[in-house]
């Protein structure tokens, strides 16, 4: 009886399933809008843009914006968690590394969203305002052109997508880098005709021209289009509305926020869990219970030069016994080292350093020091400060710091370094790079005019990675220098644990370190030992699984 009553049931289903209408499944998602009705209004363009800012703002690794880790994979910086982004550093990276997996997949994530939007925009050209249907064209077209100039940056060549793809054509073979920067240009300066130079206090965070210029600025030198390069950067220049911030020393906290020298920044809120990042616990010392898994390197250090601007080999101002004294203020700005106070500690790293003391207190208190007796604590013995504020003390991995993606002082050393490699070393160039030099708090003594090419091109190298060190810039430099090879091989270094360098290293053109002729060399920490495959390693690997679903991608050579 059970099974002839299952069978009934079987006959009327299927014969309620064949009566059904043809168009049964044909049904809008019930989770959101459909292609076909979005956008309907000004309103959803102006919110699906929104979230163009946000997904750019994707945390690859430790919930720390992109920007803020890839300098720990280079010379001047370490990632200390057996990461993806270690491997790429240290130079034993596959194609299946999770780092750039991400970043790859995240930035076609973002792309695909522009693509979306620019496909279906023109839904709502009679319901928005002229002003917000350009501006957000414009918007998600320098979105998509800023994605890709990273993308290049760490690839090469990439697929170019600038439409949504159906399923039968999501297969597409690499574009040569030098179409896709083609477009990456075209893209920018189309698009800054159509973004306003500001915003009023509501809309801050969006791209502006200055943005889409500076972007532009940035992907012509990174692949030497050095006239381009100095145009736009010229450009930005012109529009006479950013400046530099005086104290460098607070343009990286919360009190640095509004200044005129950011042109654009990730922004950040905690209220109601909306987007927050993790760069402070990851950058803390141990005494301010801090991970320290994110840490400059002793090259670093020893390369900015004392205050009369000369390397510490040549000048008469280093003082080995205290050879954080004289320094370039960007030094203590950028970097805390022994001797300094950092998160109201005493920061000392000296093993043998076991007290220091707390600041926190009223009166100051002596402490156990988690700086020399934890095991994880700095391998390097030293600590970023970029985008360490006390006002994230007591909740690091919620911060709302926004983050800067551009600031003026790059557009600055942008101008010095293109018009310098175009032959064109003229006063306004020694400006340029001496309103970065000498800005309240840094004050270090003018470039004097008469440089040949080449020195001029020492002096903007190294003053690129005293000014931007740990804001990711580190790897297209050494990339666009071909000097990777060099500055990627060997020991990556850490300090003297019990003692000091009894003399300084050789500091060469580029600011790289040269220990060799150090006496007391070998009582460095070697945190690790780096290879680098010039024949690989100028690029990272497209991710395994593209390669393996998409037939028509051709890896990177030696993956």
């Amino acid at each position: 009886m059970k099974t002839k009553i299952y069978h009934l049931i079987l006959v009327l289903l299927c014969t309620s399933l064949l009566s059904c209408q043809k168009d049964y499944l044909d049904k809008s998602p019930l989770s959101g809008p459909s292609d076909e009705s979005f956008f309907s209004n000004q309103d959803e363009l102006i919110l699906a843009v929104n979230g163009l800012y946000r997904y750019a703002s994707y945390a690859p690794l430790d919930n720390m914006p992109l920007n803020l880790l890839t300098d720990n994979s280079t010379d001047i910086g370490w990632d200390r968690n057996n990461s993806a982004l270690q491997s790429l550093g240290k130079g034993n990276q596959d194609s299946n590394n999770g780092f750039s997996l991400s970043v790859w997949t995240e930035g076609y994530k973002v792309i695909a969203k522009c693509n979306f939007i620019l496909d279906n925009i023109d839904k709502v050209k009679d319901k928005a305002t002229a002003a917000i249907y350009n501006r957000s064209k414009a918007e998600a077209r320098f979105m998509r052109a800023y994605t890709y100039q990273y993308l290049i940056d760490y690839f090469g060549s990439v697929p170019l997508v600038t439409r949504v793809l159906t399923l039968e054509d999501s297969q597409l073979p690499k574009t040569p880098k030098t179409e896709v920067l083609s477009f990456v240009l075209k893209e920018l300066t189309e698009s800054a005709a159509d973004l306003p130079v500001s915003y009023g206090a509501a809309d801050v965070g969006r791209a502006t021209r200055g943005t889409a210029l500076a972007i532009k600025a940035r992907a012509a030198l990174n692949n030497e289009r050095w006239a381009d390069a100095a145009e736009a950067a010229k450009a930005v220049m012109d529009l006479k509305i950013y400046s530099l911030h005086n104290n460098f020393g607070t343009l990286f906290s919360y009190a640095g926020q509004n200044s005129p020298e950011i042109i654009w920044a990730f922004q950040y809120l905690k209220a109601s869990k909306t987007k927050m990042h993790s760069t402070p616990n990851n950058l803390v010392s141990r005494n301010g219970l801090g991970f320290t898994n994110k840490v400059p390197s002793q090259s670093l250090v020893d390369a900015y030069p004392c205050t009369d601007g000369l390397n510490i080999d040549k000048s008469p101002l280093y003082d080995p016994t205290s050879p954080y004294k004289n320094r370039d203020p960007r030094l203590g700005f950028t970097i805390a080292v022994p001797g300094s106070i950092f998160y109201n500690y005493q920061f000392e790293t000296h093993r043998d350093s076991v007290k220091c003391w707390n600041y926190n207190t009223t009166p100051a208190t002596r402490v156990d020091n988690q700086d020399a007796l934890n095991a994880f604590a700095t391998f390097t013995g030293y600590c970023w400060k970029k985008y360490v504020d006390l006002e994230d003390k007591a909740d690091r991995t919620n911060s709302e710091l926004n983050v800067i993606q551009i600031r003026y002082a790059e557009m600055l050393l942008i101008y010095a370094e293109a018009k310098n490699e175009l032959g064109q070393l003229d006063q306004s160039v020694y400006d340029a790079i001496n309103l970065v030099r000498t800005r309240p708090s840094v004050n270090m003594p003018p470039i004097t005019t008469g440089k040949t090419m080449v020195e001029f091109r020492s002096l903007v190298r190294k003053e690129r990675m005293y000014e931007l060190a740990m804001e990711g810039f580190r790897i297209s430099d050494l990339r666009r220098w071909k000097i990777a090879d060099k500055a990627m091989t060997g020991n990556f270094y850490g300090r003297v644990q019990k003692g000091l360098l009894v003399s300084a290293p050789q500091i060469d053109a580029n600011g790289l370190a040269d220990y060799s002729a150090v006496p007391n060399r070998a009582e460095l920490r070697v945190i690790e030992v780096r290879v680098f495959d010039t024949g690989r390693d100028y690029l990272w690997p497209l991710p395994n699984i593209e390669i393996v679903t998409n037939p028509k991608l051709i890896q990177n050579p030696k993956y």
